[in-house]
């Protein structure tokens, strides 16, 4: 079984983890987690009810109760975890990944992410090795449904946005629930409808095939700004009124109008170790601290929590806040985005605009190097590059982050895919261009 991941469980069901190996997850977790109850929510993918009968079955079996939240975002079974004092939770879903393939995201008090360093490691290994035995009582699985009140919660963060043309794409994922009631008629929606099979296209934003639709739509509408969400909205991304992707880690940078701004908040402010210069810069400029920290919700959460940070948010497009227990919320972030963008355009600035208003150095963006030998060349690009000029700044908690005076580069491995991934960002153009060459000439040398 290869489904137990750095952030959470997730492989293509049936291959890389099977009902059995569900099962077995549910009978352990309550031990693991130290209770008797567990909150459980669920996707739309076609293998959520089943892969739903047998994580129930394994926890009543082992003598805790089921709270059925039924249909859920992912951020919805954060909060309410952490809303109704449960002490572990499960969200069944693969996120982004494609149609076949699910998983188990698990958090434990005050929605706490699991990941492997803190738990999964040792679920993995009571899975594979322990054998069960069943206690004399068993527990039972009790309806809990909270749409509603999470619905009201989303409610209290919005303010009214209707000089804004908003196109949305749920990408027939778990936004669906939600976005119509939250945002009201005036808004364009796509593929809300809950659909498994994900007919339009992939949910994953990041993959630019996954956003020509709305980038047409965009246009053919002359909207303000184009809004797309991952499979179980705990990530959002968003598309200018020219139609061009805006690199998530400056929505970090945008934010902070509205914690540190119009709040008048002081704090730190999150950031992954993939996030452009520009956006330190600007939260500085706002009276924010910026701190650097890994990539992931297993650790970014955790991270913000003990920095007490104001927010935070990742290149991925995860926004993480303090006033959402430390977790992140697509649809959340969305909302103060829109109350962003909207007090901009009352004052002639469009989203564009905003976001040159950010931009200082020449990005490369995410590029994927598929290879064998990951570490070789992290290596083969650190020595290199460090001999070749003076560093002035070193990290090395997540791949590598090297600074030089007029640029950096990122390379680490995906802890979730067979890749090597390289950002490199520059003063200009054509610096950039220089570099990214010659660090694709080291990585494909190996």
């Amino acid at each position: 079984m290869g489904a137990f991941k750095a952030y959470d469980i997730r492989g293509k069901y049936g291959t890389d983890f099977k009902k059995e190996d569900v099962y077995k997850i549910g009978f352990f977790l309550p031990e693991l987690l130290n209770t008797k109850k567990i909150l459980v929510g669920r996707d739309m993918r076609l293998s959520s009810p089943e892969i739903f009968a047998y994580l129930c079955k394994g926890i009543e079996d082992s003598g805790a109760d089921v709270y059925n939240i039924g249909l859920s975002t992912t951020p919805m079974v954060y909060w309410a975890t952490a809303e109704y004092g449960f002490d572990a939770s499960v969200m069944i879903t693969a996120s982004h990944n494609p149609k076949n393939d699910n998983g188990l995201k698990i958090s434990k008090t005050g929605a706490l992410p699991v990941g492997y360093d803190t738990g999964l490691s040792t679920l993995e290994r009571w899975v594979k090795e322990r054998v069960l035995t069943l206690p004399d009582v068993k527990g039972k699985t009790i309806d809990f449904p909270k749409q509603d009140e999470y619905l009201k919660y989303q409610k209290s963060w919005l303010e009214n946005i209707d000089n804004l043309k908003v196109t949305i794409d749920c990408s027939n994922g778990m936004a669906s629930l939600f976005t119509r009631d939250l945002y009201g008629v005036g808004v364009d929606y796509m593929y809300d409808i809950l659909d498994g099979t994900f007919p339009n296209h992939e949910a994953n934003p990041l993959d630019m095939k996954n956003i020509v639709d709305i980038q047409k739509r965009v246009r053919k509408n002359h909207s303000d700004i184009g809004v797309i969400f991952d499979g179980d909205a705990d990530r959002v991304m968003f598309i200018d009124e020219k139609s061009n992707f805006i690199s998530p880690d400056l929505m970090i940078a945008v934010l902070g109008h509205y914690f540190l701004e119009e709040k008048g908040l002081r704090g730190k402010v999150l950031q992954d170790i993939r996030t452009s210069k520009s956006v330190k810069t600007y939260i500085e400029n706002l009276g924010g601290t910026m701190e650097m920290w890994r990539v992931g919700r297993a650790y970014a959460a955790l991270k913000l929590r003990e920095i007490d940070g104001v927010f935070g948010g990742e290149l991925a497009g995860h926004y993480y806040f303090r006033d959402f227990n430390y977790s992140d919320s697509g649809i959340l972030a969305c909302t103060l985005l829109l109350r962003i963008f909207s007090k901009m355009k009352e004052k002639g600035i469009s989203v564009s605009e905003v976001i040159a208003g950010i931009v200082k150095y020449a990005n490369s963006g995410e590029i994927n190097f598929k290879l064998e030998r990951k570490n070789e060349a992290m290596e083969a690009l650190r020595t290199y590059f460090t001999e070749s000029e003076s560093v002035v700044a070193f990290y090395d908690f997540d791949g590598y982050r090297i600074e030089f005076e007029k640029w950096w580069f990122n390379v680490r491995p995906s802890n979730t895919e067979p890749y090597l991934r390289l950002i490199v960002e520059a003063e200009n153009a054509e610096l950039l261009q220089e570099k990214i060459g010659k660090a694709s000439e080291i990585i494909n040398s190996l």
